[in-house]
């Protein structure tokens, strides 16, 4: 017998090319006046604002810029943006961009409405209330941020990314275009693309997975193994843009309902203590904790396996989750992801640092949902694996 799970999503879901023109008919709906953007100064720079400013000035839709995020999102971004939103006298907001400007956009969200920092709201449950409206529109097909009800905010004083989750942080409304992901650069794509697939994979096979995140997980599955490496060799590839973010944007739906695991406990430390996107943190891992957690759950294992493509006929669950593994990690070393030594982590400062990011990792809660039980001990090794591979 089954027991009573609760399945989230934002109240309006637009997807499709060309989807970002819908924006300003979206604000309408919302009631919408003033808006504050809440994007990066990369994309200002590169004119990719361009189009949105259009589809707003088209419903006239007055609406004012916060870029100040030049690094994954930060406890000082959200109180810079909530001043900018407050000054600027605005009713909603709409974030523009990859994870660290909807991460951001959505704690601005919910403190206009609840008092304190955000500080004080880690954990899971915590927002009192419901926050300002907002709309999402990602620019990466990655971290699933506009369809979860997660953030990961920074806190610099303390060195740690905080968890935070509630049915609040969800955005009221998504539009995903896969339009927006052209100009993606190589690594990007890479990084964002093993970040979805680690959502979905994580999601799959954590304890807390349901019926419901299954058909979302495998779905994005599918749909990232078969068309990551295109686009990442043909950026320019509409098709394959399109796929990938599909079950980017699948993968976001199910980790938000199923959880994550052991990767994504492990891979905030990282972040936290080397400055490494989350994105990239959760690629250099996938590998070596899938490695790990294969026995936690043969069967489920096996049957990613058959979504990754692998033909698992014949095959025991051993097998086939083996044969699995080894597909996850040739499309790692196919489209090039960089391992923790590349992305410039220090072994000497991770062997030392490695006890106190273990206890971080598990004071997160995600390696509970892991389907191989893990100590302190086992994830401090893995994570020397995971630089010297």
């Amino acid at each position: 017998m089954s027991l009573a799970r609760t399945f989230h999503l934002p109240q309006v879901l637009i997807t499709g090319l060309g989807a970002s023109a819908q924006v300003g008919e979206e604000i309408g709906k919302l009631k919408g006046h003033k808006g504050l953007m809440v994007t990066d100064q990369v994309l200002v720079k590169l004119g990719a604002l361009d189009g949105i400013k259009q589809a707003l000035q088209k419903s006239g839709v007055a609406f004012a810029i916060f870029d100040s995020i030049f690094t994954e999102p930060a406890v000082d971004f959200v109180a810079e943006g909530l001043k900018a939103y407050r000054e600027n006298r605005c009713d909603f907001l709409l974030a523009f961009g990859g994870g660290s400007a909807i991460d951001t956009a959505k704690a601005i969200a919910v403190m206009v409405t609840n008092s304190g920092s955000i500080t004080d709201y880690q954990g899971m449950g915590k927002i009192p209330q419901k926050g300002a409206s907002l709309i999402a529109v990602p620019t990466t097909a990655g971290t699933g941020s506009e369809v979860s009800l997660m953030a990961i905010i920074t806190d610099t004083k303390r060195d740690v990314k905080m968890l935070i989750g509630s049915p609040f942080l969800t955005p009221d409304v998504a539009i995903v275009d896969p339009l927006l992901t052209l100009s993606m650069p190589r690594s990007l794509t890479a990084a964002t693309g093993m970040d979805a697939l680690t959502h979905a994979i994580e999601a799959y096979v954590s304890v807390k997975a349901q019926p419901m995140s299954d058909i979302f997980c495998l779905s994005a599955i599918e749909h990232i193994a078969g068309n990551l490496k295109q686009a990442w060799t043909e950026g320019s590839n509409i098709e394959a843009r399109e796929k990938t973010m599909l079950g980017a944007l699948q993968a976001g739906i199910a980790f938000s309902n199923s959880s994550v695991a052991l990767v994504h406990g492990m891979a905030r430390p990282i972040g936290a203590y080397f400055h490494v996107s989350h994105g990239a943190s959760n690629a250099a891992l996938l590998g070596v904790v899938t490695e790990f957690s294969l026995s936690g759950n043969l069967a489920r294992y096996a049957r990613i396996a058959q979504a990754m493509g692998v033909d698992v006929s014949g095959r025991d669950d051993m097998e086939a989750a083996r044969q699995g593994m080894v597909a996850v990690q040739k499309l790692i070393k196919d489209i090039k992801v960089s391992s923790l030594r590349e992305l410039g982590v220090d072994g000497e400062k991770l062997v030392e640092l490695a006890p106190r990011m273990a206890e971080d990792a598990l004071a997160s809660g995600s390696p509970a949902n892991n389907p191989r039980p893990v100590t302190k001990e086992e994830i401090i090794e893995l994570y020397k694996l995971a630089h010297d591979q």
